[in-house]
């Protein structure tokens, strides 16, 4: 199936704003800085109520775009472009003397320059969240939550702006329905999410304390959430300072129970992983994700890093894996710091009929080149699937390693390993 990707919605977006912008100008006037202004701002505003959009994590847009991760991608640029064009809408008058123009919501003068000024600093606020990743997680997601009050500030930009654009023409047409979009999904972000969406009580039944990691299992108080191995939930633990909502993967889950493999990476996972105890209740926000494994394939290739492993940990372990002879299963680690053990990794593989290779040593490594070409070699390049999750610099690596091989791009599936 074919998905929307973070690169067609930006381009997608910009053309349209820019087109029907040009529709409501003379036609003189298109190669002129206020008509490159003018549809700048309106690609700009339009950028930013697509990102509030695929920030409500909501089923409709992750399917579209192939996974929250993805949609989270999206959402990263698209704010990204939006400070683009908008720092053009703001070099540039936005407007010329012959123009005829209109103006939907009056503000005095004063209030109007005024919010003009505080929507370039939202914009550039939103994407300083996006783009540092030297904020704190808990730091970080409180500011987040102020992008749709921003973003609020941006559509009053415009409403109150003396423009060419009329609200029932198809700029504004196009306008207001980016607006209505985004500032619905901040509203429903902010403030209906933890209610309406699909979520569950667990409580914690099992702790197993690892080398920097924690193994955690948890039962439904009420009802179970469905799932399907490979995809991932929100955990949010209800005890003072481990409330933040957090992605894992969902390791493993039977009889309504569900696993989760935690690392010990940044400050909340170093706190959840000290201070959960059995007996303490978590909200299970779920689930999300369209990594699946992928079945059709003479050869599965899965490969993880580090505790990328989670995912293969539900193929290994799904009901309905069957037999899983064709699999490969590389597992990259750190000696000392691998969390599930390599030996437990290749206990489970044993027990599902899986080949499992575990690499201590970095990509770089012999053990995996060479086994990698030998399976390609035996089935053939197109009939070869490959499953990867792990860190950004291993994917690049195996990437090029496929290519090398002759494995097309398209045979490669994975999830983004960081969402910010």
């Amino acid at each position: 199936m074919k998905y929307l990707n973070s690169s067609s919605a930006v381009i997608g977006i910009t053309a349209i704003s820019f087109a029907v912008t040009l529709a409501e100008i003379p036609r003189e006037d298109w190669l002129t800085l206020s008509a490159l202004s003018l549809a700048s701002g309106v690609a700009a505003l339009a950028l930013m109520g697509a990102a509030a959009l695929l920030g409500g994590r909501l089923k409709t847009v992750e399917s579209i775009f192939g996974g929250l991760d993805r949609v989270y991608l999206a959402h990263k640029w698209l704010a990204v472009w939006a400070l683009v064009f908008a720092s053009v809408h703001f070099a540039f008058p936005a407007l010329l003397q012959h123009w005829e123009t209109v103006t939907i919501v009056t503000l005095p003068r004063f209030y109007m320059r005024l919010v003009r000024q505080l929507s370039l600093l939202a914009l550039g606020f939103i994407v300083l969240l996006a783009l540092n990743r030297k904020i704190p997680y808990h730091r970080w997601r409180l500011l987040h939550k102020l992008s749709g009050p921003l973003f609020a500030i941006v559509v009053l930009h415009w409403l109150s702006f003396r423009n060419p654009i009329e609200l029932a023409s198809p700029a504004g047409v196009w306008l207001t329905a980016m607006a209505v979009l985004g500032l619905a999904a901040a509203a429903y972000k902010l403030l209906l999410y933890r209610f309406v969406s699909t979520h569950a009580e667990y409580r914690v039944v099992q702790t197993n304390q690892g080398q920097g990691g924690l193994h955690l299992e948890l039962a439904p108080v009420d009802h179970p959430i469905p799932f399907k191995p490979g995809q991932f939930g929100f955990i949010s633990i209800k005890e003072d300072g481990l409330r933040e909502p957090h992605p894992f993967t969902i390791a493993s889950g039977r009889n309504g129970h569900v696993h989760f493999v935690i690392r010990d990476l940044g400050d909340y996972t170093h706190k959840l992983t000290r201070e959960t105890t059995v007996g303490m209740h978590a909200d299970i926000y779920a689930p999300f994700g369209r990594f699946h494994r992928p079945v059709h394939g003479e050869r599965e290739v899965w490969i993880a890093g580090g505790v990328g492993i989670s995912p293969f940990l539900a193929w290994l372990t799904a009901e309905d894996a069957g037999d899983l002879s064709r699999v490969t299963l590389f597992y990259f680690f750190t000696p000392g710091r691998e969390f599930p053990s390599a030996a437990r990794v290749g206990e489970l593989a044993e027990r599902a009929n899986a080949q499992f290779v575990p690499i201590s040593s970095g990509p770089s490594t012999p053990g995996f080149s060479e086994r990698l070409e030998s399976i390609v070699r035996e089935v053939g390049a197109p009939n070869v699937q490959v499953a990867f999750c792990g860190p950004k610099g291993l994917l690049e690596h195996v990437r090029k390693e496929l290519r090398r091989l002759g494995v097309p791009d398209s045979n490669l599936h994975f999830e983004y390993f960081e969402f910010r």
